[in-house]
């Protein structure tokens, strides 16, 4: 089975078994490469099978004038943001959004777009918080294209996030590094903490207590030698497969253990799961080691909500495949920011479950469902790489009969070899 192709048909296995190594965690590539070009090296960032979304952040960074040679899987960064530039995002929301809190904060003007889903994707968050710290930024009615014109100094200022969103926490945290005095951001939920750990790696004064996260500026990141680990959110869609197969014995090595990152296994383990994780290392002040997972037990359904939904956002396709393999109902709701993601992820998830047999109700912010009688499918993913890895992982497990993806190389926007590791495992 290969991308190859304009279609790709998965099949249940009959066992899955085998030891991956992931691609590199996007999350803390994309910050790892930006604050590298703020550090302004040399800084080195060590990085397996980056995808299309970290590829785009480096492609922008480079079109800002900071050099990036690249030896193997080491990409060495040189040079701080140096020229005005138009930067073309691709599809990465991650790339806009931290590069629109770099440019804030340096002498800087740049034009910042993507492909016609992030231009459908809601900038005028961001746009809001860099204003407030004296940055010059407009938008597209609230879309990109989405220009930033930065100032130095930028003013300290105390933020409230509209969203428990990790992306407008590092913007706001990037245009705190050029302002004097302190920072602060206070978030409406749970948020992942890269940016905290990354920085304070790299001397930066920040630091989080509770919900808040304060920084004092001004600041610069230090250079750095960094091993970034495998992403946990690729884990996830072997956490979900071996959960729902019947033979299944999975282990994911070298993988980031971010406790921020974990809510899956938690959920999992809610629903029976056995789950296994060991902490070999660290890197920078990330934790790494493996996730074990084996299937065969019975799955108990669950329900999703409030709080617990930010820590789980970009698993929820994932979950809505497992929940549909659950005789009780289950049910995720206060998930309207589904909705603004690269699809409107509520009403793809649900048309995808509707289609493979499950029996399924489309709530305004969220879904209700419950295990059908599998059948087999072809899915349009809309070109969005959680749908596609979803939807296969239900053909892998037998959630559907068989699936059929109308463009399967859209996984590699997160996990470009994501259909090397699923013939891997069912061989």
């Amino acid at each position: 089975m290969t991308p190859a192709s304009t279609t790709s048909r998965v099949v249940p296995a009959a066992r899955l078994r085998g030891r991956l190594t992931l691609p590199a965690d996007k999350s803390i590539a994309h910050r790892a490469l930006i604050f590298g070009a703020l550090s302004g090296g040399p800084s080195t960032v060590t990085m397996r099978a980056p995808g299309r979304d970290v590829l785009s952040t480096l492609a922008c960074l480079r079109t800002l004038g900071v050099s990036i040679e690249r030896a193997d899987a080491r990409y060495v960064i040189s040079g701080r943001p140096s020229r005005d530039a138009t930067l073309d995002c691709g599809n990465s929301g991650t790339t806009m959004r931290l590069l629109a809190g770099a440019v804030a904060g340096l002498p800087l003007r740049a034009t910042l777009d993507g492909d016609a889903s992030l231009r459908a994707r809601p900038m005028e968050r961001v746009a809001t918080l860099l204003r407030a710290a004296g940055a010059e930024v407009t938008t597209t009615d609230g879309h990109a294209p989405m220009t930033v014109v930065g100032q130095t100094p930028l003013t300290a200022t105390s933020h409230r996030l509209p969203v428990a969103s990790a992306q407008l926490l590092a913007a706001a945290a990037l245009a705190g590094l050029s302002a004097t005095g302190e920072t602060t951001i206070d978030t409406p939920g749970p948020t992942r903490d890269h940016t905290e750990r990354m920085l304070a790696f790299m001397g930066v004064p920040i630091h989080r207590e509770g919900r808040i996260t304060t920084l004092t500026g001004p600041a610069k990141p230090r250079p750095f030698e960094l091993e970034v680990p495998g992403d946990p959110s690729a884990a996830s869609a072997w956490l979900v497969a071996a959960a729902l197969h019947p033979d299944a014995e999975l282990t994911m090595a070298e993988v980031g253990l971010n406790p921020t990152r974990l809510a899956l296994v938690g959920l999992l383990q809610r629903m029976g799961v056995a789950i296994e994780t060991r902490v070999t290392g660290v890197s920078g002040s990330e934790p790494v080691g493996e996730l074990s997972v084996r299937g065969g037990r019975p799955l108990h359904s669950v329900a999703i909500r409030g709080g617990e939904v930010a820590d789980l956002i970009d698993e929820l396709p994932l979950i809505a495949i497992a929940m549909a393999s659950v005789d009780e109902a289950s049910e995720v709701r206060d998930a309207s920011e589904l909705r603004v993601k690269e699809t409107d992820r509520i009403a793809a998830v649900v048309a995808g479950l509707q289609a493979i047999g499950a029996e399924v109700e489309e709530l305004d912010d969220g879904w209700r469902v419950r295990r059908g009688t599998p059948r087999a499918a072809s899915l349009v993913t809309h070109g969005d790489h959680r749908i596609a890895i979803a939807f296969a992982i239900a053909g892998l497990t037998g959630v559907a009969s068989a699936i059929e993806l109308d463009d399967p190389e859209c996984a590699s926007v997160s996990y470009p070899t994501f259909w090397q590791d699923l013939a891997t495992v069912r061989s």
